[in-house]
């Protein structure tokens, strides 16, 4: 039985933060000195505070799209945020053991159907190379470069993909 989406919320707050570090340790290894990904492992508090937001009016209000799978077990998740004129899809990650599957393609999918009106942009390591494979199969077009920064200081370079 295939994973069943849903939106997610404060309960989730834990499960997603796990699912997150699991994610970015084993997508990251190798892309990412060790110590960047260490100082990054706290990230329970910061989606309790995410997902408890009061936001404003649902055009200004994140989604979080989840995807658990038939035991309930969190497979995957996605999280976009408006800002402004674009949507910003700042989280796109599946568990470890369940990538390869084409349970990002259709969380992907998914995300970006949620905002037919409006670009969905997104930001991913240039050494990530794939991501940026997935993200060009499913139709993202590169549109710009910058640096991201990560908790200990670390600075890498990196890529703005966009739809629509």
């Amino acid at each position: 039985m295939p994973a069943t989406l849903r939106e997610g919320g404060a309960p989730d707050a834990a499960a997603v933060a796990a699912l997150l570090t699991a994610s970015r340790r084993s997508a990251y290894a190798g892309l990412v000195p060790d110590a960047a990904l260490a100082a990054d492992s706290s990230q329970q508090m910061l989606w309790e505070l995410r997902l408890g937001a009061d936001y404003g009016p649902p055009a200004d209000t994140p989604t979080l799209l989840l995807a658990d799978d038939p035991d309930g077990t969190l497979a995957a998740f996605a999280h976009l945020v408006p800002d402004g004129p674009v949507v910003r899809l700042e989280h796109l990650h599946v568990r470890p053991d369940r990538t390869g599957h084409g349970l990002g393609a259709r969380l992907l999918h998914a995300a970006l159907a949620r905002h037919p009106d409006r670009p969905v942009r997104l930001d991913v390591l240039a050494a990530n190379r794939r991501a940026i494979a997935f993200y060009e199969r499913h139709g993202g077009r590169r549109i710009g470069r910058g640096t991201a920064h990560f908790p200990d200081g670390t600075a890498l370079p990196e890529y703005e993909y966009g739809w629509r």
